[in-house]
């Protein structure tokens, strides 16, 4: 079975600053190497930097409740979204599946979103697939 690599623009421009990292909305998005759907998000301007995970890749079983008006914000619909979540490192490294990042990955453009329902936990346990 061959491993098909995610296509996802280098460049992304968040509609709004991700919570916690304002004021930047200017991010470059790297695949990790021989790391199939992982990927570093830096700030061009250097300010933090974050771990992300394709969902669709490595969490099959996530399958948020996705608002049309935030997936048009990005230019997109719920067939054209990528979903990616942030990774938290560690010797038991987690997930945050309550503010996933929706990504047109056509545009580059980018939005965290606050799942509200509260059916997703901040910290989820990553295992490894399969």
């Amino acid at each position: 079975m061959s491993v098909v690599e995610l296509p996802v623009p280098a460049q992304l421009l968040f509609v709004a600053p991700p919570p916690g990292l304002e004021p930047a909305v200017k991010f470059t998005l790297a695949a990790i190497a021989d790391a199939t759907g992982l990927f570093s998000l830096t700030a061009n301007d250097g300010s933090a930097r974050l771990y992300l995970v394709d969902a669709a890749t490595h969490l099959p079983h996530y399958t948020p409740q996705l608002d049309d008006t935030e997936l048009s914000s990005i230019g997109t619909d719920a067939a054209g979204v990528t979903v990616l979540v942030v990774v938290n490192p560690g010797v038991q490294s987690t997930v945050n599946l309550a503010a996933p990042l929706l990504l047109n990955s056509q545009s580059g453009s980018c939005a965290q979103v606050i799942l509200e329902t509260g059916d997703w936990p901040l910290r989820a346990p990553l295992t490894p697939a399969g």
